[in-house]
């Protein structure tokens, strides 16, 4: 009984890490290393906003959102809205993360256009 108890743990413990590994929560560097956004939970989705700058006298500031309501949209992938701070516009947003990667890409046109950004983990 307590071997099959202690399978049951450690199954537990392996399933929870696998689930970590599609988490988009943390810090990430721009992969231009312009930028460092922190993506949070927000309700019951993912919201991040911009923590560091190399160049804060550009039109991205510091404590910014970015990233709004981004919804899990199946395996490593959320939708929602994002922010681009050189226009000032918000665009329909993409986040797709594969390991220490998150790739976030702003779209129009119902997702004809988009321009994407990668992001490497930072903690």
């Amino acid at each position: 009984m307590s071997r099959l108890l202690i399978a049951g743990a450690v199954l537990m413990a392996a399933s929870a890490g696998g689930a970590a590994a599609g988490d988009a929560q943390g810090e990430w560097l721009r992969e231009n290393g312009a930028a460092k956004v922190r993506i949070v939970p927000c309700g019951e989705a993912l919201c991040g906003a911009i923590v560091w700058l190399r160049d804060s006298t550009g039109p991205a500031k510091v404590g910014k959102q970015v990233f709004f309501a981004m919804r899990r949209h199946g395996e490593n992938a959320w939708t929602g809205s994002a922010f681009r701070p050189e226009d000032g516009k918000t665009y329909s947003g993409r986040m797709t993360l594969s390991g220490d990667r998150l790739v976030t890409a702003g779209c129009m046109l119902g997702g004809l256009v988009c321009k994407s950004v990668a992001w490497t983990r930072v903690r």
